[in-house]
């Protein structure tokens, strides 16, 4: 595998994830893979889990890693054709190269300007390092997707379903700030290609891009759409229409008990961090019904089974 950058990157999503539940029965079986190989990775914007997952991924495969605060004093420049006279310092033509020097994988996270959507929505910052790197890419996160994250969702799933095809509900909550589309637009891709039974739910004016939603079914009350869901998928996203917008904070739209026991028995997800009783309450987030840790311990697998293939490539 070139890049993992999306689930269009990976042919099989299903076998990858059953793939990351094997290493998870034994995280330290492919050391050998990775042993005298280094991954770089590259935060434009900070992380806990994705950082800390990731590097211990690379460490159960016998890889050497390297982790940097790429935002921090480091300028780069990322448009062709342009005089650098001003603060940046280096352009990604070279950057890209030279860190392929040092890494046989290389790691991004970046983020959206949520004021742009043409270029955000082109993913350019980390288009921009595939097309210069010589070494395979993993998306950390981008501009709109974060597929790590969405493949420890699915492997997530599959470790808790009791059926063969799951109802699965992705519901906006509120937030006090405006946060980006990514995890959403990536989790509908995976359940999509996983074949889940998919349900968006989201306040009118919360409507995300139509070339995620595809054909998923929309349902704006959210009540509704809980009932009898195997799994409660809870992120809040900015308007995509109106991009990067707040358009409103309804406190209604929060994850309580109360919904949850609209579901079939169903288990609550969440990406992390999360605010408390704004979010979700915690009624819910305390209960039994809360996977939220063991899906923040899937990261590891999931990112191990993504360099696993890389290594093998």
């Amino acid at each position: 595998m070139k890049q993992f950058t999306a689930v269009s990157d990976v042919s099989d999503p299903i076998a990858l994830a059953e793939e990351a539940l094997a290493m998870k029965a034994d995280p330290f079986g492919s050391k050998a893979l990775g042993q005298d190989k280094t991954m770089v990775l590259l935060f434009f914007n900070p992380s806990l889990r994705t950082r800390l997952s990731t590097q211990k991924a690379g460490i159960n495969l016998g890889m050497s890693v390297i982790s940097m605060n790429a935002a921090q004093g480091w300028q780069l420049e990322f448009e062709d054709h342009i005089v650098m006279n001003t603060d940046k310092a280096e352009h990604i033509r070279e950057a890209a190269a030279v860190v392929s020097q040092y890494a046989d994988i290389i790691g991004i996270r970046t983020f959206p300007s949520l004021t742009d959507k043409v270029k955000d929505y082109s993913d350019f910052i980390i288009n921009r390092f595939i097309q210069y790197a010589s070494v395979p890419v993993i998306s950390l996160e981008s501009a709109i997707r974060h597929p790590l994250q969405s493949l420890a969702d699915l492997v997530t799933i599959k470790e808790q379903t009791t059926k063969a095809r799951s109802k699965v509900v992705l519901s906006w909550a509120p937030h006090p700030r405006a946060l980006p589309q990514a995890v959403s637009n990536s989790f509908i891709e995976w359940m999509q290609a996983a074949g889940m039974d998919l349900t968006i739910t989201h306040p009118k004016g919360y409507e995300l891009s139509r070339d995620f939603v595809k054909d998923t079914p929309v349902e704006y009350d959210q009540q509704k759409a809980f009932e009898g869901a195997d799994f409660i998928y809870t992120k809040n996203w900015s308007s995509y229409d109106q991009y990067g917008k707040v358009l409103q904070q309804d406190s209604n739209w929060m994850i309580t008990p109360e919904k949850m026991a609209l579901t079939d028995n169903g288990k609550f997800m969440h990406c992390l961090p999360v605010r408390r009783n704004v979010v979700v309450g915690d009624g819910v987030l305390d209960s039994p019904q809360s996977i939220v840790i063991e899906q923040a311990n899937n990261r590891t697998y999931a990112a191990q089974a993504v360099i696993a293939r890389m290594l093998r490539w």
